[in-house]
């Protein structure tokens, strides 16, 4: 999750990083977590994935052109920022290693794991111009930039989505609610209302939907 101002967390045990307004922070008392506040957090998960059920046609179009693509040469790049940038690295483990069944590698790369370059490129360049160098450099038309970001709003991610499409890929999103602005500047955009944690869950399902459905490519 990205970073959060004063006030945005409660403790709960110990442990502040849970958002205001979730049911495990509004049925906690006195730092412990109320009797139903798991019910209550499961029911909000459980409605921010079917908020998927309108992309299902979306991701199964999507798997089938990504697998095409990258059988044929065609590389995937994914970027994220906090917790988005890990759900990246998790997906690009999940296509170069294997999902449910054993295939050959696919190429992904997940551009949050080069964090030696990233920071290069962002003490020369500036954070906003991280991703959109390393798309510039691995990138080449018809591949596919994959941005994961909870808000939409990430300047770096924007600017890479914007370079990929001056440079002939195609530009894919996973946000949080819409219209936001990587919404915008994306060809095509999954968005899913909810706090980030709920977000991130929701964004992690449809990852592994996009590989189950690039499995059967």
């Amino acid at each position: 999750m990205g970073p959060r101002g004063p006030g945005d967390a409660r403790r709960v045990r110990g442990r502040p990083h849970l958002e205001r307004g979730g049911p495990l922070v509004t049925a906690a008392r006195g730092g412990v977590v109320q009797a139903g506040a798991v019910a209550g957090y499961l029911r909000e998960h459980v409605e921010a994935v079917r908020q998927l059920l309108p992309y299902q046609e979306q991701l199964e179009r999507w798997g089938a052109l990504l697998g095409g693509r990258l059988r044929e040469g065609g590389r995937l790049l994914v970027a994220g920022n906090g917790g988005s940038a890990a759900e990246a690295e998790h997906l690009a483990a999940e296509l170069l290693g294997r999902f449910l069944s054993d295939r050959a590698p696919l190429p992904a790369i997940a551009l949050p794991g080069a964090t030696s370059t990233l920071s290069a490129i962002a003490n020369d360049y500036g954070w906003d111009d991280a991703y959109a160098r390393a798309v510039q450099g691995h990138g080449r038309r018809d591949d596919v930039l994959l941005s994961l970001s909870t808000s939409g709003r990430s300047s770096n991610l924007l600017r890479a989505a914007q370079v990929a499409k001056s440079r002939g890929l195609r530009a894919w999103a996973l946000t949080g609610a819409g219209p936001n602005p990587l919404q915008e500047a994306s060809d095509e955009t999954i968005a899913i209302r909810g706090t980030t944690p709920l977000v991130q869950e929701s964004h992690l399902v449809a990852i592994h939907l996009l590989c189950a459905c690039i499995d059967r490519t």
